[in-house]
């Protein structure tokens, strides 16, 4: 588990890079956002808030179903970016930490897409509980990047090269494949707050080349912390092995798991502090 410390230092580093954040990450399936609409009950007008919003790439879908939205977002590049974007819609992005904030008034729904790990594990479930109404929902979903049967081997030939530059994958990590996520469903049943009502998975696939894909690892938080000279190697390898294929592309997969966890009227059971 990260320490407070160097989980703050790690988010802070998207606002570094908002605009090329919004043009090259990945937003997420139509289809997850009409399942999260029926999984929650949700209804054109309900009240939600979003935790982690960055440039707005789950919350422009959200909007156009007719959801009135309010967005925590750390970062105040990101929180420009996304009020840009958002421009039009009943949708408003507050600068803060989803920690220090409290709601004016209770929402229908509390979600966050590929942000819950960067909010301090002691309180997010107690943050997210006190936002919503009584029967109100907490939804949960963060991309990934999963490995097809069949799928581009250049992911799994390029570790050499991680590896000389010390950022090789560490011991047990694994490759899911789609439909294979680890879900989080433990740790919501853990916070005694919520009730999991639903886990889906889904997966889509991006093709890009050398450039783009760089761009793409240039918004991960672990490769905006390297040194120069690591990315300088990486990426003039990734550059070359590329060229060298007849398409000068590389398809990656990504997955997500839709995580939709009911409110509890009272908690279940008292979460230690710092678990999560």
């Amino acid at each position: 588990m990260r320490s407070d410390a160097e989980r703050e230092r790690l988010r802070e580093t998207f606002d570094q890079i908002a605009e090329s954040y919004h043009r090259v990450r990945p937003g997420y399936p139509e289809a997850l956002f009409d399942d999260l609409t029926v999984l929650a009950g949700l209804m054109p007008g309900d009240r939600l808030l979003e935790v982690g919003c960055g440039t707005g790439k789950a919350t422009l879908p959200l909007a156009r179903r007719g959801f009135r939205i309010t967005c925590v977002e750390l970062g105040a590049g990101l929180a420009a970016v996304a009020r840009r974007n958002l421009a039009g819609f009943d949708a408003e992005v507050v600068q803060g930490r989803l920690e220090d904030w409290r709601p004016r008034q209770p929402v229908n729904l509390v979600y966050a897409a590929t942000a819950w790990h960067w909010v301090d594990p002691a309180v997010r479930y107690q943050r997210a509980w006190e936002a919503l109404r009584p029967g109100g929902h907490l939804a949960l979903w963060a991309s990934e990047h999963v490995f097809p049967d069949g799928g581009d081997p250049f992911f799994r030939e390029i570790q050499d090269v991680y590896d000389e530059i010390g950022e090789g994958l560490p011991p047990g990590a694994t490759c899911p494949r789609p439909g294979e996520l680890p879900d989080e469903r433990a740790d919501i049943d853990a916070s005694g707050l919520f009730e999991v009502t639903a886990v889906r998975q889904y997966g889509w696939e991006q093709v890009y080349d050398a450039e783009a894909y760089i761009d793409l690892l240039g918004t991960f938080s672990g490769h905006l912390v390297m040194a120069d000279w690591q990315r300088e190697r990486l990426y003039g390898e990734i550059r070359r092995r590329l060229a060298a294929r007849p398409d000068r592309s590389v398809r990656r997969g990504w997955g997500t798991v839709l995580h939709v966890a009911r409110r509890r009227d009272e908690p279940a059971v008292t979460r230690l502090a710092g678990s999560g």
